[in-house]
């Protein structure tokens, strides 16, 4: 008998990764919580199994290819497929810099981690999402990646972080446009400025605020959008 849905959140160990999680298995959805961190992913895992819910560890750094292919290795065995995957794990190092006064270091850092990390996490799952019957793949974005807001509204909070988001936007984009012709739904989400290690306390939103929209994304129906980039369930400008 086939087992139900299987979802992969990056980065749960905490703040909204873990909200997201918490959701997803809240829908009877077998939940692979994602950590580079062995002692926080486990204890985090353990917290929502206590909840009694269906949630493992899944040990994942995605700034290493020999950790993305263990984890891919280790789904396919377990399961077969995946279902879900969402790319929630990423990094903020310059807070408050000028664009003018972008380290290269932290530049690197931050689109190793934030975009091709994604990027390798995401084309070492892929085959297992194509074995599901409709997957779904979500990007965690910001509103501070969106081109036609950073002038208008956003503003600028930190170059390299929002460059990275940027171009997960374009990844976004381009493979719902290869996958466009199958079952699988690829979308970004912008959770908002949320209270978590990354947001800060003075961030309007809680987590549980902040994974609405990705959850929705996750469990879309057959008929629901894809290529897309939604913030409060509705769209926003690229």
């Amino acid at each position: 008998m086939q087992p139900g849905k299987v979802a992969l959140v990056t980065g749960a160990n905490k703040g909204i990764g873990f909200e997201i999680a918490r959701r997803l298995a809240r829908q009877n959805i077998t939940v692979l919580l994602g950590a580079r961190d062995e002692n926080r992913g486990k204890e985090a895992a353990g917290r929502l199994r206590d909840e009694g819910l269906d949630v493992h560890f899944l040990p994942l750094d995605q700034t290493r290819p020999e950790s993305i292919a263990a984890a891919a290795r280790q789904v396919e065995q377990q399961f077969g497929r995946l279902d879900v995957l969402v790319n929630n794990a990423a990094i903020l190092l310059d807070q408050g810099v000028a664009p003018s006064n972008l380290d290269a270091e932290a530049l690197r850092q931050t689109l190793e981690t934030n975009v091709v990390g994604v990027v390798n996490v995401t084309r070492a799952l892929l085959p297992l999402i194509r074995k599901g019957p409709a997957g779904r793949i979500v990007n965690l974005s910001s509103s501070g990646g969106s081109l036609g807001l950073i002038g208008d509204r956003v503003g600028v909070f930190a170059p390299a972080y929002q460059i990275s988001k940027a171009a997960v936007n374009g990844f976004t984009v381009l493979l719902a446009s290869e996958l466009r012709n199958t079952p699988i739904k690829v979308n970004s989400a912008c959770p908002g400025w949320v209270r978590t290690d990354m947001g800060g306390p003075g961030a309007p939103l809680t987590v549980e605020q902040g994974a609405d929209t990705p959850v929705w994304l996750a469990t879309l129906p057959d008929d629901g959008p894809t290529g897309g980039f939604f913030n409060s369930r509705q769209p926003v400008s690229w």
